[in-house]
């Protein structure tokens, strides 16, 4: 082949490149690194796909594709491709006052806002324009993040509680509607989401390499199991 013609295979594929630089130990490393991100992405995407407001498989598409499609054309072979949870609550806002959450037509805008969002960014890309985010504060990342984690604890929050309430992409809206049925709050729901959410914590900050969310996943299950087993659950849903 030309050498015009290997550059360009290059530049449309970067992982040819990399593949030069593979050994059996960074092999090794590599299958490891995917073997934890697999266990790890499981809740996560799951958790992002409710977050958004669709089915839980579509979460884990959203971390499956993107992942094979980073690994054959992005550009830097460290980087974290994904769904994420700004991404999820981004997608909810958005879509929720369209059309009913779960539901067909639901799904088929998202996917629409998908395609649409990733013609931009290739757009974008051509253009060279991922340099401007190197223009973006420290405060400016700081405020978002920390405004679209109160806003997905907000969305979630008639579920932490157990609470049959409509999906409302409005701040506001979640919230009056969530303390004028706090009442008819399901413990069983709540007694879940506070051993998971314990579980979390703790692992996070005592043991620090451990696969938190899979194990706070885990104990929620557990906790559900036993809850379904106890007679204090069938008092609970009778109420």
């Amino acid at each position: 082949m030309s050498a015009i013609t290997i550059n360009f295979l290059l530049r449309l594929l970067p992982f040819l490149g990399w593949a030069k630089q593979t050994t059996l130990t960074s092999a090794r490393q590599d299958a490891l690194a995917g073997l934890t991100g697999a266990i790890i992405v499981l809740p996560q995407g799951v958790a992002y796909a409710l977050i958004a407001g669709l089915p839980p498989e579509y979460g884990l598409y959203a971390a499956i594709v993107p992942a094979i499609i980073a690994a054959l054309f992005g550009s830097s072979w460290h980087l974290i491709s994904g769904p994420t949870a700004a991404l999820s609550i981004v997608v909810f806002t958005t879509i929720s006052p369209l059309a009913e959450v779960g539901s067909a037509s639901y799904i088929a805008l998202v996917l629409s806002l998908t395609l649409m969002a990733g013609l931009f960014q290739l757009v974008l890309s051509l253009a060279r324009m991922g340099t401007l985010v190197n223009f973006v504060s420290h405060s400016v990342v700081v405020g978002f993040t920390s405004g679209a984690a109160v806003v997905i604890a907000t969305s979630q929050i008639k579920n932490s509680l157990g609470l049959d309430l409509a999906s409302s992409g409005n701040f506001i809206v979640n919230w009056i509607a969530v303390s004028k049925n706090i009442t008819a709050t399901h413990l069983p729901s709540l007694v879940i989401t506070l051993i998971t959410l314990t579980t979390l914590i703790g692992v996070k900050r005592w043991r620090k390499k451990w696969p938190n969310m899979l194990i706070a996943m885990v104990a929620g299950s557990l906790a559900t199991q036993l809850m379904l087993l106890t007679p204090w659950q069938a008092a609970q849903s009778s109420v």
